[in-house]
């Protein structure tokens, strides 16, 4: 089954890998946004499977990202995973209280993404 993935990065070589690693590992559609808001009004239009959300970016950041879609009646049932390479014991309360389905860390393996995702979500394919 064909997944469709949002895929939100400001770092254009982690869209690029993820994207490559989605596309040709698993066969899955890709729409990539560069910025939170992009992803609100991304997400609303297509209904993506899932959004892979990067915690740090300039401007609307993952935590503010993943409060106005979960606070959208269109896209509050999407799930979240949130990226970030700051995963550390001490960084974990930052986290609390988001309604997100997994916090993956970055760097990641691309050809193993889908993978994650699977498993994060409980898809059989």
């Amino acid at each position: 089954m064909s997944r469709l993935v949002l895929l939100v990065d400001d770092e254009a070589d982690v869209r690029a890998i993820a994207q490559l690693g989605l596309e040709i590992g698993a066969g899955w559609r890709v729409l990539i946004a560069t910025s939170g808001q992009e992803a609100i009004e991304l997400a609303a239009l297509h209904q993506p499977d899932v959004i892979l959300l990067d915690w740090m970016m300039p401007g609307m950041d993952g935590r503010e990202t993943v409060r106005q879609l979960k606070n959208n009646i269109d896209t509050q049932k999407i799930p979240v995973i949130l990226m970030t390479a700051k995963v550390q014991q001490s960084d974990q309360g930052r986290f609390e209280g988001l309604d997100v389905a997994a916090f993956f860390a970055k760097p990641f393996r691309p050809l193993k993404l889908a993978d994650q995702i699977r498993e994060a979500l409980g898809w059989e394919e």
